[in-house]
Protein backbone atom coordinates (compact mmCIF):
# COMPACT_ATOMS: atom_id res chain seq x y z
CA UNK A 1 0.00 0.00 0.00
CA UNK A 2 1.40 3.40 -1.00
CA UNK A 3 1.98 6.01 1.65
CA UNK A 4 1.30 9.64 0.86
CA UNK A 5 3.04 12.65 2.32
CA UNK A 6 2.04 16.29 2.30
CA UNK A 7 3.91 18.75 0.12
CA UNK A 8 6.05 21.32 1.89
CA UNK A 9 5.45 24.88 0.71
CA UNK A 10 7.28 26.91 3.34
CA UNK A 11 9.86 29.31 1.85
CA UNK A 12 13.59 28.85 2.42
CA UNK A 13 15.94 31.81 2.72
CA UNK A 14 18.53 31.70 -0.03
CA UNK A 15 22.18 31.18 0.81
CA UNK A 16 23.85 34.61 0.59
CA UNK A 17 20.52 36.47 0.57
CA UNK A 18 21.92 39.22 2.82
CA UNK A 19 24.86 39.73 0.45
CA UNK A 20 22.62 40.15 -2.58
CA UNK A 21 20.34 42.54 -0.70
CA UNK A 22 23.37 44.54 0.46
CA UNK A 23 24.52 44.90 -3.16
CA UNK A 24 21.02 46.09 -4.10
CA UNK A 25 21.06 48.65 -1.27
CA UNK A 26 24.43 50.09 -2.29
CA UNK A 27 23.43 50.19 -5.97
CA UNK A 28 20.16 51.89 -5.03
CA UNK A 29 21.88 54.59 -2.97
CA UNK A 30 24.58 55.26 -5.58
CA UNK A 31 21.95 55.41 -8.33
CA UNK A 32 19.87 58.10 -6.60
CA UNK A 33 22.90 60.15 -5.51
CA UNK A 34 24.62 60.01 -8.91
CA UNK A 35 21.38 60.80 -10.77
CA UNK A 36 20.65 63.89 -8.65
CA UNK A 37 24.25 65.15 -8.84
CA UNK A 38 24.40 64.56 -12.61
CA UNK A 39 21.10 66.35 -13.24
CA UNK A 40 22.08 69.33 -11.10
CA UNK A 41 25.54 69.56 -12.70
CA UNK A 42 24.14 69.45 -16.25
CA UNK A 43 21.18 71.76 -15.69
CA UNK A 44 18.50 69.05 -15.79
CA UNK A 45 18.72 68.15 -19.50
CA UNK A 46 15.80 66.48 -21.27
CA UNK A 47 16.17 63.50 -23.57
CA UNK A 48 13.71 63.67 -26.46
CA UNK A 49 12.28 66.03 -29.05
CA UNK A 50 10.42 69.31 -28.57
CA UNK A 51 7.15 67.50 -27.91
CA UNK A 52 8.44 64.59 -25.88
CA UNK A 53 10.61 63.69 -22.92
CA UNK A 54 12.09 60.29 -22.14
CA UNK A 55 12.20 60.28 -18.34
CA UNK A 56 14.77 58.17 -16.52
CA UNK A 57 11.92 56.41 -14.71
CA UNK A 58 11.48 54.44 -17.97
CA UNK A 59 15.07 53.23 -17.83
CA UNK A 60 14.53 52.32 -14.19
CA UNK A 61 11.46 50.26 -15.01
CA UNK A 62 13.28 48.53 -17.88
CA UNK A 63 16.21 47.64 -15.60
CA UNK A 64 13.84 46.27 -12.96
CA UNK A 65 12.24 44.06 -15.62
CA UNK A 66 15.63 42.82 -16.84
CA UNK A 67 16.77 42.10 -13.28
CA UNK A 68 13.65 40.01 -12.69
CA UNK A 69 14.13 38.05 -15.92
CA UNK A 70 17.77 37.07 -15.37
CA UNK A 71 17.27 34.71 -12.37
CA UNK A 72 14.22 33.23 -14.11
CA UNK A 73 16.29 32.30 -17.16
CA UNK A 74 19.72 31.45 -15.72
CA UNK A 75 20.65 29.24 -12.75
CA UNK A 76 24.20 30.45 -12.16
CA UNK A 77 24.99 32.14 -8.86
CA UNK A 78 26.84 34.95 -10.62
CA UNK A 79 23.56 35.98 -12.25
CA UNK A 80 22.19 36.85 -8.80
CA UNK A 81 24.99 39.39 -8.29
CA UNK A 82 24.31 40.96 -11.69
CA UNK A 83 20.57 40.98 -10.98
CA UNK A 84 21.17 42.64 -7.58
CA UNK A 85 23.18 45.45 -9.17
CA UNK A 86 20.70 46.05 -11.99
CA UNK A 87 17.69 45.99 -9.65
CA UNK A 88 19.35 48.47 -7.27
CA UNK A 89 20.16 50.91 -10.07
CA UNK A 90 16.70 50.38 -11.56
CA UNK A 91 14.77 51.10 -8.38
CA UNK A 92 16.96 54.17 -7.81
CA UNK A 93 16.14 55.58 -11.25
CA UNK A 94 12.48 54.68 -10.76
CA UNK A 95 11.86 56.17 -7.34
CA UNK A 96 13.94 59.28 -8.04
CA UNK A 97 11.01 60.60 -10.07
CA UNK A 98 8.37 59.86 -7.44
CA UNK A 99 7.58 63.59 -7.13
CA UNK A 100 6.26 63.67 -10.69
CA UNK A 101 3.72 60.96 -9.94
CA UNK A 102 2.43 62.55 -6.74
CA UNK A 103 1.60 65.92 -8.25
CA UNK A 104 -0.80 67.13 -10.92
CA UNK A 105 1.87 69.31 -12.56
CA UNK A 106 4.57 66.57 -12.53
CA UNK A 107 6.73 68.47 -10.02
CA UNK A 108 10.12 66.72 -9.77
CA UNK A 109 11.01 68.99 -6.82
CA UNK A 110 7.86 68.24 -4.81
CA UNK A 111 9.06 68.65 -1.15
CA UNK A 112 7.78 65.27 0.16
CA UNK A 113 9.56 63.42 -2.67
CA UNK A 114 12.99 63.22 -1.01
CA UNK A 115 11.57 62.08 2.37
CA UNK A 116 9.64 59.35 0.53
CA UNK A 117 12.80 58.20 -1.26
CA UNK A 118 14.72 58.23 2.02
CA UNK A 119 11.93 56.40 3.88
CA UNK A 120 11.86 53.74 1.16
CA UNK A 121 15.62 53.32 1.52
CA UNK A 122 15.25 52.93 5.30
CA UNK A 123 12.55 50.31 4.71
CA UNK A 124 14.94 48.29 2.54
CA UNK A 125 17.62 48.67 5.23
CA UNK A 126 15.14 47.28 7.77
CA UNK A 127 14.45 44.31 5.48
CA UNK A 128 18.19 43.77 5.12
CA UNK A 129 18.65 43.73 8.90
CA UNK A 130 15.90 41.13 9.23
CA UNK A 131 17.34 38.98 6.43
CA UNK A 132 20.83 39.21 7.94
CA UNK A 133 19.65 37.79 11.27
CA UNK A 134 21.13 34.38 11.94
CA UNK A 135 18.40 31.82 12.58
CA UNK A 136 19.21 28.21 13.39
CA UNK A 137 18.25 26.36 10.18
CA UNK A 138 16.33 23.10 10.07
CA UNK A 139 17.60 20.05 8.11
CA UNK A 140 15.51 20.94 5.05
CA UNK A 141 16.97 24.45 4.93
CA UNK A 142 20.50 23.12 5.41
CA UNK A 143 20.05 20.68 2.54
CA UNK A 144 18.58 23.40 0.32
CA UNK A 145 21.69 25.50 0.89
CA UNK A 146 23.98 22.52 0.42
CA UNK A 147 22.39 21.76 -2.94
CA UNK A 148 22.80 25.41 -3.89
CA UNK A 149 26.50 25.23 -2.95
CA UNK A 150 26.96 22.19 -5.18
CA UNK A 151 26.97 24.62 -8.11
CA UNK A 152 30.61 25.21 -7.20
CA UNK A 153 31.28 21.53 -7.96
CA UNK A 154 29.61 21.82 -11.37
CA UNK A 155 31.62 24.95 -12.21
CA UNK A 156 34.94 23.47 -10.92
CA UNK A 157 35.16 26.41 -8.55
CA UNK A 158 35.18 24.62 -5.18
CA UNK A 159 38.11 25.45 -2.90
CA UNK A 160 39.11 23.75 0.34
CA UNK A 161 37.26 26.21 2.58
CA UNK A 162 34.04 25.90 0.59
CA UNK A 163 34.35 22.12 0.57
CA UNK A 164 34.79 22.05 4.35
CA UNK A 165 31.70 24.24 4.87
CA UNK A 166 29.67 22.14 2.45
CA UNK A 167 30.63 18.84 4.08
CA UNK A 168 29.97 20.25 7.55
CA UNK A 169 26.49 21.32 6.43
CA UNK A 170 25.76 17.88 4.97
CA UNK A 171 27.09 16.22 8.12
CA UNK A 172 24.61 18.16 10.26
CA UNK A 173 21.74 16.91 8.10
CA UNK A 174 22.96 13.31 8.09
CA UNK A 175 23.41 13.29 11.89
CA UNK A 176 19.74 14.07 12.57
CA UNK A 177 17.16 11.28 12.53
CA UNK A 178 13.91 13.28 12.37
CA UNK A 179 13.99 13.27 8.55
CA UNK A 180 15.49 9.89 7.53
CA UNK A 181 15.16 10.54 3.79
CA UNK A 182 17.05 13.84 4.05
CA UNK A 183 19.68 12.14 6.20
CA UNK A 184 20.24 9.42 3.59
CA UNK A 185 20.53 11.98 0.78
CA UNK A 186 23.02 14.04 2.79
CA UNK A 187 25.13 10.93 3.50
CA UNK A 188 25.23 10.06 -0.20
CA UNK A 189 26.26 13.58 -1.19
CA UNK A 190 28.90 13.70 1.53
CA UNK A 191 30.31 10.36 0.41
CA UNK A 192 30.52 11.64 -3.17
CA UNK A 193 32.31 14.82 -2.07
CA UNK A 194 34.76 12.79 0.00
CA UNK A 195 35.61 10.49 -2.91
CA UNK A 196 35.14 12.56 -6.05
CA UNK A 197 35.14 16.30 -5.33
CA UNK A 198 37.87 18.20 -7.14
CA UNK A 199 39.05 21.29 -5.33
CA UNK A 200 40.83 24.26 -6.82
CA UNK A 201 43.46 26.38 -5.08
CA UNK A 202 41.92 29.21 -3.10
CA UNK A 203 42.42 32.31 -5.20
CA UNK A 204 41.47 35.73 -3.92
CA UNK A 205 40.30 38.15 -6.58
CA UNK A 206 40.97 41.87 -6.71
CA UNK A 207 38.02 42.73 -4.45
CA UNK A 208 38.95 40.15 -1.80
CA UNK A 209 42.60 41.27 -1.83
CA UNK A 210 41.53 44.91 -1.56
CA UNK A 211 39.31 44.15 1.44
CA UNK A 212 42.16 42.34 3.21
CA UNK A 213 44.55 45.20 2.41
CA UNK A 214 42.10 47.81 3.69
CA UNK A 215 41.61 45.81 6.90
CA UNK A 216 45.38 45.77 7.42
CA UNK A 217 45.59 49.52 6.81
CA UNK A 218 42.73 50.08 9.25
CA UNK A 219 44.49 48.08 11.97
CA UNK A 220 47.80 49.86 11.38
CA UNK A 221 46.73 53.48 10.90
CA UNK A 222 43.42 53.80 12.75
CA UNK A 223 44.56 52.93 16.25
CA UNK A 224 42.34 53.27 19.29
CA UNK A 225 43.72 56.75 19.98
CA UNK A 226 43.15 57.95 16.41
CA UNK A 227 39.60 56.58 16.28
CA UNK A 228 38.88 58.16 19.65
CA UNK A 229 40.01 61.57 18.36
CA UNK A 230 37.89 61.15 15.21
CA UNK A 231 34.84 60.32 17.33
CA UNK A 232 35.35 63.25 19.71
CA UNK A 233 35.73 65.67 16.79
CA UNK A 234 32.80 64.13 14.89
CA UNK A 235 30.47 64.12 17.90
CA UNK A 236 31.47 67.70 18.74
CA UNK A 237 30.98 69.10 15.23
CA UNK A 238 27.61 67.42 14.68
CA UNK A 239 26.58 68.20 18.24
CA UNK A 240 27.36 71.92 18.05
CA UNK A 241 25.69 72.35 14.65
CA UNK A 242 22.58 70.48 15.78
CA UNK A 243 22.44 72.15 19.20
CA UNK A 244 22.27 75.57 17.53
CA UNK A 245 19.03 74.37 15.94
CA UNK A 246 17.59 73.86 19.43
CA UNK A 247 18.66 77.39 20.38
CA UNK A 248 16.99 78.68 17.20
CA UNK A 249 13.78 76.86 18.10
CA UNK A 250 13.71 78.35 21.61
CA UNK A 251 14.31 81.84 20.23
CA UNK A 252 11.44 81.30 17.80
CA UNK A 253 9.15 80.21 20.64
CA UNK A 254 10.13 83.14 22.87
CA UNK A 255 10.29 85.93 20.29
CA UNK A 256 7.48 86.48 17.75
CA UNK A 257 9.72 88.93 15.86
CA UNK A 258 12.48 86.34 15.53
CA UNK A 259 9.93 83.72 14.41
CA UNK A 260 8.57 86.12 11.77
CA UNK A 261 12.07 86.85 10.40
CA UNK A 262 12.91 83.12 10.38
CA UNK A 263 9.70 82.14 8.57
CA UNK A 264 10.07 85.01 6.07
CA UNK A 265 13.57 83.84 5.20
CA UNK A 266 12.43 80.23 4.77
CA UNK A 267 9.47 81.24 2.61
CA UNK A 268 11.70 83.36 0.36
CA UNK A 269 14.01 80.35 -0.03
CA UNK A 270 11.05 78.13 -0.96
CA UNK A 271 11.62 75.83 2.01
CA UNK A 272 8.20 76.51 3.57
CA UNK A 273 5.10 76.35 1.37
CA UNK A 274 2.28 75.97 3.93
CA UNK A 275 1.27 76.91 7.48
CA UNK A 276 1.75 73.33 8.66
CA UNK A 277 5.32 73.38 7.35
CA UNK A 278 6.19 76.05 9.94
CA UNK A 279 5.23 73.71 12.79
CA UNK A 280 7.11 70.81 11.23
CA UNK A 281 10.18 72.99 10.77
CA UNK A 282 10.16 73.86 14.47
CA UNK A 283 9.73 70.16 15.30
CA UNK A 284 12.76 69.46 13.14
CA UNK A 285 14.81 72.08 15.01
CA UNK A 286 13.85 70.62 18.40
CA UNK A 287 14.66 67.05 17.34
CA UNK A 288 17.97 68.10 15.83
CA UNK A 289 18.76 69.98 19.02
CA UNK A 290 18.08 66.89 21.15
CA UNK A 291 20.34 64.83 18.89
CA UNK A 292 22.98 67.54 19.16
CA UNK A 293 22.77 67.41 22.96
CA UNK A 294 23.25 63.62 22.90
CA UNK A 295 26.29 63.93 20.64
CA UNK A 296 27.82 66.69 22.77
CA UNK A 297 27.39 64.50 25.86
CA UNK A 298 29.01 61.63 23.94
CA UNK A 299 32.00 63.84 23.10
CA UNK A 300 32.37 64.93 26.74
CA UNK A 301 32.08 61.36 28.06
CA UNK A 302 34.61 60.09 25.53
CA UNK A 303 37.08 62.87 26.36
CA UNK A 304 36.78 62.02 30.07
CA UNK A 305 37.32 58.29 29.53
CA UNK A 306 33.75 56.96 29.84
CA UNK A 307 34.04 55.15 26.54
CA UNK A 308 31.13 52.73 26.67
CA UNK A 309 28.68 55.39 27.81
CA UNK A 310 30.00 57.80 25.18
CA UNK A 311 29.75 55.30 22.34
CA UNK A 312 26.23 54.30 23.39
CA UNK A 313 25.09 57.95 23.50
CA UNK A 314 26.69 58.66 20.13
CA UNK A 315 25.31 55.49 18.55
CA UNK A 316 21.78 56.23 19.73
CA UNK A 317 21.98 59.89 18.70
CA UNK A 318 23.15 59.12 15.17
CA UNK A 319 20.53 56.39 14.75
CA UNK A 320 17.75 58.77 15.83
CA UNK A 321 19.05 61.36 13.41
CA UNK A 322 19.30 58.92 10.49
CA UNK A 323 15.95 57.21 11.04
CA UNK A 324 13.74 60.07 12.27
CA UNK A 325 15.17 63.57 12.05
CA UNK A 326 16.50 63.22 8.51
CA UNK A 327 13.00 62.59 7.17
CA UNK A 328 12.17 66.18 8.11
CA UNK A 329 15.58 67.46 7.02
CA UNK A 330 15.06 66.00 3.55
CA UNK A 331 11.64 67.65 3.35
CA UNK A 332 13.03 71.14 3.93
CA UNK A 333 16.55 70.87 2.49
CA UNK A 334 15.81 68.38 -0.31
CA UNK A 335 18.90 66.86 -1.95
CA UNK A 336 21.32 69.10 -0.04
CA UNK A 337 20.59 66.95 3.01
CA UNK A 338 22.32 63.98 1.36
CA UNK A 339 25.77 65.33 2.20
CA UNK A 340 25.03 65.55 5.91
CA UNK A 341 23.43 62.11 5.79
CA UNK A 342 26.54 60.59 4.19
CA UNK A 343 28.71 62.24 6.86
CA UNK A 344 26.46 60.80 9.60
CA UNK A 345 26.67 57.32 8.06
CA UNK A 346 30.47 57.56 7.97
CA UNK A 347 30.51 58.64 11.63
CA UNK A 348 28.19 55.74 12.47
CA UNK A 349 30.61 53.34 10.73
CA UNK A 350 33.44 54.70 12.89
CA UNK A 351 31.30 54.13 16.01
CA UNK A 352 30.49 50.56 14.92
CA UNK A 353 34.16 49.89 14.14
CA UNK A 354 35.19 51.23 17.56
CA UNK A 355 32.66 48.99 19.31
CA UNK A 356 33.67 45.94 17.27
CA UNK A 357 37.42 46.33 17.72
CA UNK A 358 37.66 47.48 21.33
CA UNK A 359 34.50 46.32 23.10
CA UNK A 360 33.51 43.03 21.48
CA UNK A 361 36.75 41.70 19.98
Amino acid sequence: MKSYINKIRSPVKREGAAKYLRITLVSFAISVIFTRIFLQATGFPQLGGPNGHIAHVLFGGLMLFVSSLLPLIFSNRSVLVISSIISGVGVGLFIDEVGKFLTVNNDYFYPPAMPIIYAFFLLVVLIYIQVKRIILPDPRTELYRALDSLQEVLDYDLDNQELARLRDRLQKVSDQDYYPALSDLAKSLNAYLKAEAQVVPQHKGFIEKSIVKLAEIEERIFTRRILKIILIVGFSVFGIVSFFDLVTAFLAFLSPDYLFRLVSTLVSQGRIISDAAVSWFLVRLVLQGIVGLLLLLAAVFLARGFERRAVNFGYFGILVSLTTVNLLVFYFDQFKAIYGTIAQILLLLVVVTYRRRFFYS
